[in-house]
């Protein structure tokens, strides 16, 4: 699991659908839904985070160690 503060939902929804395997978006009762290619579901979080200022707290579960990395590796060039 990684908690990631998203400041750019673009690019961060383009690193998620480069990904192969699924990119798991992890809710506070434990629910898992996967983000990778599911528009719907990325609609709503760029709505939460154009309501929250351009800012979004998100914690993932990435079970595809090449994805993980895709995704850390994005985090870190953006911050």
């Amino acid at each position: 699991m990684i908690k990631l503060n998203i400041l750019n939902m673009k690019n961060f929804l383009q690193t998620v659908n480069a990904c192969c395997g699924a990119v798991n978006l992890l809710y506070p009762d434990g629910k898992k839904e996967d983000i990778n290619k599911h528009y719907g579901i990325q609609n709503q979080l760029l709505q939460k985070y154009r309501e929250n200022k351009n800012c979004l707290l998100l914690s993932l579960d990435i079970p595809t160690p090449k994805d993980y990395m895709s995704i850390v590796s994005y985090y870190a060039g953006d911050c």
